[in-house]
């Protein structure tokens, strides 16, 4: 099987940024940066992101927000469609998959300005969804990251949240 590049300009295009270093049409391409592990000054460099705004590491308190806001959406449409919160997991665990593989972001996350894109920057897709959803509902891994704020679910699934 052949390794995936970590591809600067394809990264910062799927984070929305056009592959350029400012964002805008006709400026200087993203670097990539010196050796694949490298680790720059702040979270995200090593993977060719701005040290801040759109397409940078989304900060872990927008994620949290961003997770309290689908839970508590999940909670309402399981009262709403069972009768009970005990579909609460259920519906969190679709909402989170569904929306992460087909949009690269899910209710909450959208209204926090921020999504999931592939280190390479390709598309989610539902197979790394279903992993990344799947180490998410562990609780405790999600919360155990690396410097770029990559829980355990997003280097399982090569993903990383990046704010739009």
């Amino acid at each position: 099987m052949a390794k995936r590049s970590r591809n600067p300009a394809a990264v910062a295009a799927a984070a929305g940024r056009a592959g350029t270093a400012e964002g805008g049409i006709g400026t200087t391409p993203v670097a990539a940066p010196q050796g694949a592990d490298a680790v720059g000054d702040y979270p995200g460099r090593r993977y060719g992101l701005p040290k801040q705004g759109p397409g940078s590491m989304a900060s872990m308190g927008r994620r949290l927000l961003a997770l309290f806001i689908d839970w508590l959406l999940s909670m309402v449409i399981a009262i709403w469609l069972a009768h009970s919160q005990y579909w609460t997991l259920a519906v969190f665990a679709v909402e989170v998959c569904v929306l992460t593989a087909f949009t690269g972001s899910t209710v909450g996350m959208r209204l926090c300005g921020i999504r999931v894109v592939r280190t390479d920057g390709g598309v989610v897709g539902f197979r790394w969804a279903a992993v990344r959803t799947v180490l998410l509902l562990t609780v405790v891994l999600p919360l155990l990251t690396d410097y770029d704020r990559r829980g355990i679910h997003d280097r399982a699934a090569d993903t990383m949240v990046v704010r739009i």
